[in-house]
């Protein structure tokens, strides 16, 4: 039986390689942690389409970069500091996801110190700014899914990893750890089980200061 292969490609060849261009990007959902809330960092469309409206920072895979040296660039841009912890959630490449044309793009989540990493404007931006996550605006394109799935994917991982590391400050209150567990699960937990946890962890040491500035002088703590 002859083999459809040489056909396949020749078919292949005949084809206008135009019609494979579709440009892939990275967008990313960068959180913080600020006055007891949950933050994300959202970006002002300074272009059509979408002119005026909120989303995420994100930018175009570069030929011959690699989807985290993408997404490493954006982030550096951004915050002009690189290592930034991030982690990939989901690709999405819905054909009419943008009103131009199809764009497939991968999204992350990002985690920082706000207050550590003042962000910087860009060509295609006209403003940035943080907001607290239970504040956030109606997003251009498809980014209210982008937001929603990353923010589940922080839920998840945040028992399997140590990412109040990356959102606290290096020695930070029990209330405060509290604080930045309630805010990314969305939920109350009692007090005395969550302190009770955590030290049972082993992961947290005492670090025998007081939190200046409150009454009663809360214990200090850092992560091991």
């Amino acid at each position: 039986m002859p083999s459809a292969l040489p056909h396949f490609r020749k078919t292949i060849s005949s084809i206008d390689q135009e019609s494979y261009a579709c440009p892939i990007t990275v967008d990313c959902a960068i959180f913080g942690f600020q006055e007891g809330e949950l933050q994300l960092l959202l970006v002002k469309r300074a272009i059509e389409p979408y002119k005026d409206m909120w989303l995420l920072p994100g930018g175009a895979v570069e030929e011959g970069q690699s989807l985290n040296e993408a997404m490493d660039a954006v982030l550096y841009h951004l915050t002009g500091i690189n290592g930034i912890h991030k982690e990939q959630v989901k690709c999405y490449g819905d054909v009419n996801r943008h009103p131009v044309r199809r764009v497939i793009t991968l999204c992350y989540y990002a985690l920082i110190k706000p207050e550590n990493h003042p962000a910087i404007p860009s060509s295609y931006i006209s403003e940035v700014k943080w907001f607290p996550f239970s504040k956030i605006p109606g997003l251009a394109f498809d980014h209210d899914q982008l937001v929603q799935d990353a923010h589940e994917l922080l839920q998840r991982n945040l028992e399997e990893k140590l990412l109040f590391d990356e959102l606290l400050p290096e020695k930070f209150t029990l209330k405060e750890l509290q604080d930045l567990y309630e805010s990314i699960l969305g939920v109350s937990l009692d007090r005395r089980n969550f302190r009770k946890k955590m030290i049972q962890k082993e992961l947290l040491i005492n670090t025998g200061e007081k939190k200046p500035g409150l009454r009663g002088g809360p214990e200090l703590y850092r992560l091991k």
